[in-house]
């Protein structure tokens, strides 16, 4: 792919060549880079989001609930995963219309139909419909393997529920919920449906104008150049999640041996 945006296209056929002209096209135009804000915002919101909405589910899976209710919650989790997001994308968007399962409820209450699809709500709604399921099992993998002697210990020393939560779960459960939002953001940021299906396509995303630049004119290496810069975008965005991670744990280490 990364040769590919050196290549050349002639008379709608790709043609191998060494040429910076698609990386100064692509770089230099100001739609590239609105779709770039677009998409990151996007995919960031989400991944914010999603690791708050899911935290106290996987929370009270992983510390309260009882075997069998872990069980049972664990393959409701897993149950999306055998359905296409193609089909739960379409399904929001019939909920979200104009004339929607949501407008029509609102109507009975007096209020006016709010415009829940073709913007970025929609999108987000598609982001976290897509994301969610696999946030819920890594949180809640990480948050089973907490020892709950350290959250009794914070009571037995005075500790409230949600200050014992904030200073002894999110601390011990920090790698998975860091991981959980990184590989949300990396299925957000790249995620054509949801923009196409739910956020109406216009102004587009990144992966939407991948589409567009295939589509028109098969202009297949100005394309690679921005799945190149989306590539590097989200090998950086994992990277601080790694370290974000694993940093501390290292420091620590190297001070312990010291």
């Amino acid at each position: 792919m990364v040769v590919m945006t050196f290549w050349t296209v002639r008379n709608f056929q790709l043609a191998p060549d060494f040429s910076f002209s698609n990386w100064v096209t692509i770089l230099s135009a100001d739609y590239v880079w609105d779709a770039y804000a677009r998409s990151f915002l996007g995919a960031g919101l989400a991944s914010v989001l999603v690791t708050l909405l899911a935290f106290p589910c996987a929370y009270y899976l992983g510390l309260k609930a009882s075997p069998r209710v872990r069980l049972i919650g664990a393959c409701l989790i897993m149950a999306p995963f055998f359905t296409s997001f193609l089909v739960r994308a379409y399904t929001w968007r019939t909920m979200l219309g104009d004339q929607g399962v949501i407008n029509a409820i609102l109507g009975w209450f007096g209020f006016e139909p709010v415009q829940m699809i073709n913007n970025l709500f929609g999108s987000i709604i598609g982001y976290l419909t897509l994301v969610m399921p696999l946030v819920l099992l890594l949180q809640l993998f990480s948050l089973s393997a907490i020892d709950r002697r350290l959250i009794e210990a914070a009571h037995n020393l005075g500790c409230g529920p949600y200050w014992a939560i904030l200073r002894v779960v999110v601390p011990a459960a920090k790698t998975g919920i860091i991981l959980a939002a990184a590989f949300s953001f990396v299925l957000a940021f790249g995620d054509l449906i949801s923009p196409q299906v739910l956020g109406g396509s216009n102004p587009p995303t990144l992966s939407i104008l991948i589409v567009d630049q295939v589509r028109g004119g098969l202009q297949w290496p100005r394309a690679a150049v921005i799945a190149v810069v989306m590539v590097l975008t989200l090998i950086t965005v994992v990277t601080a999640a790694m370290v974000m991670t694993y940093g501390g744990n290292r420091r620590q280490s190297i001070r312990g041996k010291s």
